[in-house]
C-alpha cells in the first residue's frame, strides 16, 4: 500500500489549505503540485474575461470570519474550520439579534453533527455554516459577526501538463481544485492525479501524447475549453474527469454523453476486472466537469471511473468527508491503480497480426514448456488463443474479450510474440 500511503501524505499536506474557485488558495494547491510536477505550467485569466456564456468572476480573499455569542463565546471560527463560512461570502461587520443571523445561518438537520459544505460564487450574500448541535444551541441576543473578505478584479487559476508522446493524438486527464477541506470529493482527485502524472512522467516514450489539467471545478473547465477546445477535438481521443476517487467503498462508472467512445469501452473492461461489483451510472447522473467536456459542439470522449459517486454517501459535501474515516490509503490506491490500468488499456490496445501461416512451431523458439502441468496448459492454451485471434481486425482489447481475460494478462505474452517475431504491430495512428 505504498503509493496509497504516498498519495494519502499528500492529501492531508492540502487538507488546510483553503480552496475556492479563485484566489490563493489555488495558488497554494497548485504550487504543492508542481512540487512533484516540476514542468507543471500555472496559467491566470482575468477577472471578467468572457469564457462562452459565461464570465470570470471577482477574486475572492479571505482574512477571516467568526461570530461572537452574547456570552463572548467564539463559533463559526474559519480559522478553526474553513467550511464555517459559506464561500465567496461577501465583507460584514455588525451586531444583530439571533432572529437576524438565523437568516444567515446553514445546517444539515438530518446531520446533526455535519458541517455542510456551501457556497453562493454568482450571487453576493454572506453566511455561515454550522453543526444543527450548535445551531440548536444558540441563545436570544445580540451577536457579533465578523466576516473580513474581498472581491476583487484579479485571476482565475488553473494548471495543465502536456507529456509529449509517439502520436500527437491525446488522452486527456482532469481533475478540479477548488473545494476547501473535504476529502473523497476534493482531495482524492487532485492527489490521485498528481501522482498518475509522475508515473506518465517515467514512461520513456507513451504511446499518446497527455494532456493533464487542475481546474476549478465547472468555470475553470469551461474556461480551458474556451481556450483549447478546437485544438482539443482534433486530437483528444480518450480522457477521463478524476473525482471522488479515495473512499474504500466501491468502485463507480459514468459514462461519456455517447456511451460508446473508447473511453467507455476501457473504463468497463478494467472495472470489470477490478470490481465487477461496480456500480454503473448514467449520462443523467453527471455533476462535475464531464458535464463541459461531453457537451454539444465540444464532445469529448471522457468519462468518469470513481470509488463511491459525489452525492451517493453521507458524508458528501460535509465536513464529515475527511481523511480518516472516508478517504484511506487503500481507497487511494484502488483509485489510482484502476486509472493506471485504464490508461495502460488505452496505451496498449494495439492490433496485431500473426506472421506466420498456420500455427507457428512454438518449441523451437522455446515458447512451449518442457515440462507439463495443469497451470502451463492453460498458460499455453492462452498463448495459442491469442495467436489464433491475432488476424489484423482485432485489437488486443477485443481479445482479452473474446478470451474472457483481462487485457493485462496478454502483456507480457504479446511482449514475448514480439521479440520471436511471430507478431507485427499494424495498429494505424492519425498524427
Amino acid at each position: 500500500m505504498k503509493i496509497g500511503s504516498e498519495i494519502h501524505e499528500f492529501a492531508r499536506e492540502l487538507w488546510p489549505i483553503n480552496r475556492s474557485i479563485t484566489g490563493e488558495g489555488v495558488r497554494k494547491t497548485l504550487k504543492k503540485i508542481s512540487h512533484h510536477l516540476p514542468t507543471l505550467d500555472i496559467k491566470s485569466v482575468p477577472s471578467g474575461t468572457k469564457v462562452f456564456d459565461w464570465e470570470i468572476p471577482n477574486e475572492w480573499y479571505i482574512n477571516e470570519a467568526y461570530i461572537i455569542m452574547p456570552n463572548g463565546k467564539k463559533i463559526c471560527n474559519f480559522s478553526e474550520n474553513n467550511l464555517h463560512l459559506i464561500g465567496y461570502s461577501i465583507p460584514f461587520k455588525g451586531k444583530v439579534t439571533l432572529k437576524e443571523l438565523k437568516n444567515h445561518l446553514h445546517t444539515l438537520p438530518s446531520q446533526p453533527n455535519a458541517i455542510p459544505y456551501i457556497t453562493s460564487y454568482y450571487q453576493e450574500r454572506w453566511g455561515f455554516c454550522l453543526t444543527q448541535e450548535q445551531f440548536d444551541s444558540l441563545e436570544d441576543g445580540i451577536y457579533e459577526v465578523c466576516i473580513d473578505t474581498k472581491l476583487f478584479d484579479g485571476v482565475l487559476n488553473f494548471a495543465e501538463l502536456l507529456i509529449k508522446g509517439k502520436s500527437n493524438k491525446e488522452v486527456f486527464l482532469s481533475t478540479y481544485i477548488c473545494h476547501p477541506s473535504m476529502a473523497n470529493n476534493e482531495l482524492s482527485g487532485p492527489s490521485v492525479l498528481t501522482f498518475l502524472a509522475k508515473w506518465l512522467l517515467g514512461i520513456r516514450e507513451p504511446e499518446y501524447s497527455y494532456r493533464i489539467v487542475f481546474v476549478p471545478e465547472t468555470i475553470g473547465s469551461i474556461t480551458y475549453l474556451s481556450l483549447n477546445y478546437k485544438e482539443m477535438k482534433s486530437k483528444v481521443i480518450a480522457g477521463f474527469n478524476v473525482s471522488c476517487v479515495g473512499d474504500d467503498r466501491m468502485y463507480s462508472f459514468l459514462p461519456t454523453r455517447s456511451g460508446n467512445t473508447t473511453s467507455d469501452v476501457v473504463a468497463k473492461h478494467a472495472l470489470k476486472w477490478v470490481d465487477s461489483n461496480y456500480q454503473t451510472y448514467t449520462w443523467l447522473d453527471r455533476g462535475s466537469d464531464e458535464r463541459q467536456y461531453c457537451s454539444p459542439g465540444i464532445d469529448l470522449p471522457i468519462a468518469s471511473i470513481m470509488r463511491t459517486k459525489y452525492g451517493q454517501y453521507p458524508e458528501y459535501h460535509t465536513s464529515l468527508d475527511d481523511l480518516e474515516n472516508v478517504v484511506t490509503p487503500g481507497g487511494l490506491e484502488g483509485g489510482y491503480t484502476v486509472l493506471k490500468k485504464a490508461i495502460e488499456v488505452i496505451e496498449k490496445n494495439k492490433i496485431y497480426k500473426v506472421k506466420v501461416l498456420c500455427e507457428p512451431q512454438m518449441g523451437k523458439r522455446g515458447l512451449y514448456p518442457t515440462l507439463s502441468s495443469k497451470k502451463s496448459d492453460k498458460k499455453v492454451k492462452l498463448m495459442m488463443d491469442l495467436i489464433s485471434l491475432c488476424d489484423g481486425e482485432n485489437s488486443l482489447l477485443n481479445i482479452a474479450d473474446e478470451l474472457c481475460v483481462p487485457i493485462w494478462d496478454l502483456y507480457e505474452i504479446v511482449d514475448n510474440l514480439l521479440k520471436h517475431d511471430l507478431l507485427e504491430d499494424i495498429t494505424i495512428k492519425d498524427e
